[in-house]
């Protein structure tokens, strides 16, 4: 399986001891299956405009035999919800929440996370807070946690998806407005339009202009 890891830098090394704590899943390197997400992180951790998503083979087989302890969760469940509270809450450095190698679920976003913290502090109930996650859009996150289990991964060469990101929030947020789309809806017709492939191809200099620019030219594409 194709998994993808969004960041301001390309990886040609994993190190976990770089990773910070006080995640979704604990400490550990993240991937994910959905490249529009993987794009999305790169373009929110970008510095200077820059940003990168790095391909890597993940090899499922790991899921299936009992070569490491792995945790796999569905949807957004209780089981998931109490996982995720239990890892944000821990901040060690050496010490994780939990003894997994792998853990693979969906991924608690910026609104969820709002939501986590209304939980925290008894604004909503458990049971509130799971039936608002119904209606949520897909996503997916696979966190390495340990050496041993970095042996999935295989950083594909020469395949490393360097890309360069402009002010890509506020484009998202201004299709999100103008075409009443969800967050993934923006994302998805931005990354895979035509505007967008002349910004990551630097001979065309399209990544110099504004923002503003740009959005002008991708909502004509769009439109017609």
């Amino acid at each position: 399986m194709k998994v993808y890891h969004g960041s301001y830098i390309e990886i040609n090394e994993i190190d976990l001891s770089k990773c910070k704590t006080g995640k979704d899943f604990g400490k550990g390197f993240y991937v994910t299956n959905i490249l529009s997400q993987a794009e999305m992180w790169a373009s929110r951790k970008s510095r200077k405009g820059k940003g990168f998503v790095t391909e890597f083979e993940f090899d499922e087989f790991f899921f299936e035999e009992d070569l490491v302890n792995v945790l796999r969760f569905d949807n957004y469940t209780e089981e998931w919800l109490d996982f995720v509270v239990a890892n944000r809450k821990n901040k060690s450095r050496k010490v994780q929440a939990h003894e997994y190698d792998i853990v693979e679920g969906p991924v608690a976003n910026d609104d969820i996370a709002t939501r986590i913290s209304d939980y925290l502090i008894g604004n909503i109930t458990k049971k509130q807070f799971l039936i608002d996650l119904t209606y949520k859009e897909p996503s997916h996150q696979i966190c390495f946690c340990t050496l041993q289990s970095l042996q999935a991964l295989e950083l594909q060469k020469g395949k490393i998806d360097s890309k360069i990101f402009h002010t890509d929030n506020e484009i998202l947020q201004a299709l999100m407005i103008d075409f009443g789309l969800a967050q993934t809806e923006a994302a998805d017709k931005y990354y895979k339009s035509n505007t967008y492939s002349k910004i990551t191809d630097e001979s065309t200099s399209f990544y110099k202009k504004t923002w503003q620019e740009i959005y002008k030219i991708l909502k004509i594409e769009l439109e017609n």
